[in-house]
């Protein structure tokens, strides 16, 4: 009986298709955890974007996520918020990274999270130095794009609407 208790109240705090995709518009920083070497989880926070309907993000190309991304490509990132227990809200997608190295779709993928970076909506909004500053990036860093295999998330102020959800944890 709580088992399915549990597993409703998961389901009732549970963002639809479109909830999620409108809070990981509304979001800027990602939490990727790649698998080292060893085993043991790397867990390194960026900036990112929806990019073809996925999350998004460029870095150095001879960073240890890539290193990690490169040995293994099976990755996990979440998109959180919220700072009281109901106002947690959060999307978590395992799935697979894909390293892009061609330069026209870094720029495309790195221009927009710095535009996003600086509250702008454009990189064209940044000036020359902006762009002359991602466009030297560009030949640093590489993108990646996650393709989800499994996708949960929760929106823990849906609990205050549930009967008798006020409160409980």
């Amino acid at each position: 009986m709580a088992t399915s208790k549990r597993a409703s109240q998961r389901r009732a705090v549970a963002m639809s298709e479109e909830e999620v995709e409108a809070y990981l518009a509304s979001q800027m920083k990602v939490q990727v955890a790649s698998i080292g070497r060893d085993g043991m989880p790397h867990l390194t926070t960026l900036f990112y974007v929806v990019h073809e309907g996925r999350i998004g993000f460029w870095t150095y190309a001879t960073s240890q996520k890539v290193k990690n991304l490169e040995r293994d490509p099976r990755v996990s990132v979440l998109v959180e918020s919220g700072s009281d227990y109901f106002e947690l809200t959060g999307v978590s997608i395992q799935g697979t990274a894909e390293i892009v190295r061609d330069h026209d779709r870094i720029r495309e993928i790195g221009s927009r999270v710095a535009a996003a970076m600086a509250g702008v909506t454009d990189i064209a909004e940044l000036g020359e130095l902006g762009q002359d500053t991602v466009e030297k990036q560009v030949l640093k860093r590489v993108a990646i794009l996650v393709t989800p295999d499994k996708v949960a998330s929760w929106d823990h102020s849906k609990m205050n609407i549930l009967p008798g959800g006020g409160g409980q944890q």
